[in-house]
């Protein structure tokens, strides 16, 4: 493996830390962050979110230090926000954008001369900022209520390179966030100044970084270089280290092959020398030292062909430890029964509307705020209140209030109750209540041993399934929703996703495709991972376009 960047702007030191629960999150983790652009992967539940809480002295360790160059900057993976406050409250520029002011219409308080301090250009700057994220001068005084996930995400990143911290640490930060704004975060990146630790699988976002860091087994190891660099690297040692412990497991059996052999001689020698004893052809005490003669040389032998073993057994021990033995999640999506002649849904405009039949996969796409997750919500409450009326649609030549406010014309009506709902934010969980809890409300008739069963293919099994989801993170938080939409009982005929490969690592992303693929129900997906829509196999995609209206393309 490369080293990483030579000067360090975050140094950890055996750090340790326990949940409350007594489950060990990170376990004596030792290593350091550069200066530059580091890229943090690692399967769901490796520490990721945990480890840059602890950077940011959002969480305590439980043992060992943590060094850092200067002030650290954080943006979580789930953005809490007051809606009712300020754009340039996110910002961090409130204080003495009002002071300026107040003082440009005559205040002449000193207080605000206090608060203004060097930063008279605060304005300015802030504006600034937000037309590098691709946003209005006029957000600064708008309510964070009334921006979309993705707008409030970019006001906060745009808040730090306000700050100008020192170290940044940024987790999931494209969670939220739509193509156009994704292309304006790939920009600031690009031009960031100071140290900048990023927790994502956005693949085109980790080639942007100068290093890659992983954290695996509470171990913390960095590569000179960006994501594919290092993934070849790592596909490459893989390689070598699978061909080391077949070669190590061949020398191992030669090794015993040979100590069975030199046994099998050895026996026979003693026999021979025992017969020749026993039967006095040659002097007692000749033969007496033949026989001594001979244990010697086979206590030697055993020594020599024993060691040998245990040198074989070693490098096999090496070896096996360098090959990497992942668990994957196991997703089995069961049958619905669903025929190809079935309607499903209906989803329309004023104009014209798509019915979606039978096992049919459909992507929905479009910009943040144009009306998406409002349009499968839609499309789930209709099932819940039981209104399977196409006509709904077919005359929706009134519009229905969208995001921020705007006006949409599109509608969705659902032909089934059965429908599975993944929501973007995850939110249908009881944090305070356990995993297995959660879990059971949704799949009450299954008995607990073979619901434990059920889970472990979503690799929630053990202390895991006992701890309270408000403990989990991202991944893990996802896995519980999805297996809580997967056991239901019946199974969906369709399955509904907002943004579903946000908080997963790639290698679930692929289960996830395998699944969705092999389902034999219908699929109907928001998402703005293209390449992950490219792998479904879709039978239809509809754009909301910048007029609230739907189109296929």
């Amino acid at each position: 493996m490369s080293s990483p960047t030579l000067h360090a702007s975050v140094v950890l030191d055996r750090l340790t830390f326990t949940w409350p629960d007594g489950s060990t999150a990170l376990s004596e983790v030792s290593g350091s962050f550069g200066t530059g652009r580091t890229g943090l992967v690692g399967r769901n539940g490796a520490g990721k979110s945990t480890l840059l809480r602890l950077m940011a002295g959002d969480l305590t360790p439980t043992s060992g230090v943590i060094t850092a160059t200067g002030e650290i900057a954080y943006l979580p993976q789930r953005l809490t926000l007051d809606v009712e406050r300020r754009v340039a409250e996110l910002l961090g520029v409130a204080p003495a954008l009002d002071a300026v002011r107040a003082i440009e219409a005559g205040d002449v308080d000193p207080g605000h001369f206090d608060a203004v301090g060097d930063d008279w250009d605060i304005e300015a700057r802030a504006e600034a900022s937000l037309a590098e994220a691709g946003l209005s001068p006029d957000f600064l005084d708008r309510r964070v209520g009334e921006l979309s996930g993705g707008e409030a995400v970019l006001v906060a990143i745009a808040g730090i390179r306000l700050r100008r911290a020192p170290i940044t640490l940024l987790d999931e930060p494209t969670n939220n966030l739509d193509r156009d704004a994704r292309a304006k975060l790939a920009a600031m990146v690009e031009s960031w100044r100071g140290a900048l630790v990023v927790v994502s699988h956005d693949l085109s976002l980790l080639e942007l970084m100068d290093d890659t860091a992983e954290l695996y087994g509470s171990e913390l190891s960095v590569f000179g270089g960006p994501y594919s660099e290092w993934r070849a690297w790592l596909d490459a040692e893989q390689d070598a280290a699978k061909q080391a412990e077949i070669a190590a497991k061949q020398v191992l059996r030669k090794e015993k092959r040979q100590r069975i052999e030199a046994e099998s001689k050895l026996a026979t020698r003693a026999r021979m020398a025992n017969k020749a004893e026993v039967e006095k052809r040659v002097p007692k005490i000749v033969a007496h030292g033949r026989k001594m003669a001979a244990e010697v040389s086979a206590g030697r032998l055993r020594v020599e062909v024993g060691a040998k073993e245990d040198a074989a057994r070693s490098a096999l021990d090496e070896a096996g430890r360098r090959v990497r033995s992942d668990a994957s999640m196991k997703i089995e999506l069961p049958d619905p029964g669903v025929s190809r002649a079935r309607r499903i849904a209906t989803i329309g405009d004023a104009e014209r509307s798509w019915v979606v039949q039978g096992p049919e996969r459909v992507a929905l796409i479009g910009r943040n705020g144009a009306g998406k997750t409002t349009l499968l919500e839609r499309l789930v409450g209709s099932a819940a209140l039981g209104e399977e009326h196409p006509d709904r649609i077919e005359s929706a030549d009134s519009t229905e209030p969208g995001a921020q406010g705007r006006e949409i014309g599109t509608d969705a009506v659902a032909h089934t109750a059965q429908i599975g709902y993944l929501p973007q934010r995850v939110d249908g969980l009881d944090e305070a209540r356990t995993v297995f809890e959660n879990i059971s409300d949704a799949a009450p008739q299954v008995p607990e041993k073979e619901l434990r069963n059920r889970l472990a293919r979503f690799l929630i099994r053990g202390a895991t399934a006992e701890r309270p989801v408000a403990a989990l993170s991202g991944g893990e938080r996802f896995r519980v929703a999805l297996a809580k939409l997967l056991l239901s009982d019946p199974a969906p005929h369709l399955v509904v996703l907002d943004e579903p490969t946000n908080n997963l690592d790639i290698d679930t992303v692929d289960q996830l495709v395998e699944a969705l693929r092999a389902y034999r129900g219908a699929v109907l997906v928001v998402s703005h991972d293209d390449a992950f829509l490219a792998r479904l196999d879709l039978d239809l995609t509809l754009e909301i376009d910048a007029e609230g209206a739907l189109r296929a393309v």
